[in-house]
């Protein structure tokens, strides 16, 4: 048995106080930017020097190499050199943008923080932004972050940053990334799902980004996580013969996202009570959807091209949603399986199972509290597990360092893609028009991310 821990915040801070080029003035600057107790004295506490210091005592010989040596002084000057030495080589610092100041806004706002980066959080509520200094982030992560700066979207500055974030309810994605696209920043992050089922925008958007080099990411962090990689990697082996089938499901009561967002009364409040809006449980909960798709292509299985749903929906003049959507897929080079998304089973069943001729994998999302896991087993039972210790906020740190590494590489092929987030967005189309016309749906990717691509079988 293999256990990872993905705490990955322990050092965040050591990564943050040092953007600048070393100088006293800039070091108090600094210290007071992130360390609001020293008052820009340039003296830290105890906890503090040791926090730092255990970051950056590695490279303590560096510092001789370069010539640099040890100071002693009030203003810890050797401990400062060493600080702004291993920011230099750690990471670069990201100037980040964040559309959204609710659930989501706050996990991508802290996760941003905990990287070093520098955020400017924004939302077109005014009371929203008093909500999340005041009771989501200090509830969340401990305490408000003062770096953080809230603004109404209409004061947020335009260009100038690294990365653009957008955290709002669906329908508005992509008004909000078109207009993020045109800051031309290194990347730009869409929360899922993606858009609207009825793909409005989506070429376009595909289309600008293209031309502007702007790489696009989606929200599907799953993915990215490392019970997903152990899965894709076993799945990539092939160590279980040809593929017979693969099944994801999740289900999980939407209780636990109106538990997150307290502020809301219901569904009726919020686009997730409306499919057209992109709620409910096949848009929502289309997580598993994009997690289907991720594994089909570990398996070498190809796209998704043909759709097969059945939906049950709550339509009573005051809320139009699927509390319960069943998928079948079939990809382009054969591949059958299903996929279950619902807004109704407690406890919550996160789920993924790929069948081989002469075993399986499962993928398990909260197996127990904390932990993810995946499960190899033959026809004889369970022949091994591998287990991921994480806390939600380590969902997002992992999914902004695939960021930064896929910017330095090849965004559009990293399964955050806006590619894969798209495709996702086709599979869920398809299913709304094969509930409407009870129809298998065909996906013609030639059409692009439009309603054309949709055919009837």
């Amino acid at each position: 048995m293999k256990k990872l821990s993905g705490n990955t915040q322990v050092h965040s801070r050591a990564y943050s106080v040092c953007d600048r080029p070393y100088n006293h003035q800039n070091w108090n600057v600094c210290l007071s930017h992130y360390y609001p107790n020293s008052h820009g004295s340039g003296k830290l506490n105890l906890e503090e020097v040791l926090q730092i210091s255990f970051c950056v005592m590695v490279f303590v010989p560096k510092v001789y190499l370069f010539g640099g040596g040890l100071e002693t002084s009030h203003s810890f000057d050797w401990l400062t050199r060493l600080c702004f030495l291993f920011c230099k080589f750690r990471r670069e610092i990201m100037r980040v943008k964040v559309f959204g100041a609710g659930s989501i806004g706050n996990h991508l706002a802290n996760a941003s923080r905990s990287l070093g980066w520098r955020v400017d959080l924004c939302d077109v509520d005014e009371a929203a932004l008093a909500r999340t200094k005041n009771q989501i982030y200090p509830g969340r992560y401990g305490n408000w972050d003062e770096s953080i700066h809230l603004m109404k979207n209409k004061d947020a500055p335009k260009g100038g940053y690294d990365l653009i974030f957008i955290g709002t309810p669906p329908d508005s994605h992509i008004a909000l990334a078109l207009e993020a696209v045109k800051e031309k920043p290194k990347a730009v992050l869409v929360e899922k799902p993606f858009c609207t089922p009825d793909l409005t925008g989506a070429q376009e958007l595909y289309d600008l980004a293209r031309s502007l080099n702007v790489a696009i990411f989606t929200g599907y962090d799953h993915v990215v996580g490392k019970a997903s990689e152990k899965f894709s990697e076993l799945v990539t082996q092939a160590a279980f013969g040809p593929v017979e089938t693969l099944d994801v499901e999740f289900r999980e009561f939407w209780g636990g996202i109106f538990a997150a967002h307290p502020w809301l009364s219901g569904p009726s409040v919020t686009y997730l009570g409306f499919w057209k809006r992109g709620g409910g449980a096949c848009s929502e909960h289309s997580h598993a959807t994009n997690l289907w798709q991720h594994f089909a292509h570990a398996a070498g299985a190809g796209r998704v091209v043909e759709v097969t749903a059945n939906m049950e929906f709550v339509s009573d003049g005051k809320l139009d949603y699927d509390k319960l959507c069943m998928l079948t897929l079939r990809t382009e080079n054969g591949l059958l399986g299903r996929v279950v998304q619902d807004v109704v089973t407690a406890a919550p069943r996160k789920w993924a199972r790929l069948q081989g001729q002469n075993g399986y994998v499962e993928w398990q999302c909260a197996y127990r509290p904390g932990t993810d896991a995946v499960f190899e087993g033959n026809g004889a039972g369970q022949t091994s597990e591998f287990l991921v210790t994480k806390t939600r906020p380590d969902d997002f740190i992992q999914e902004l360092r695939h960021l930064e590494d896929s910017i330095k590489s090849d965004p559009w092929s990293s399964p955050l893609s806006i590619t894969r987030g798209l495709d996702t967005m086709l599979v869920v189309a398809a299913a709304h028009k094969s509930v409407a016309e009870k129809r298998t749906i065909r996906i013609d990717y030639s059409q692009g991310y439009t309603p054309a691509a949709l055919k009837l079988v």
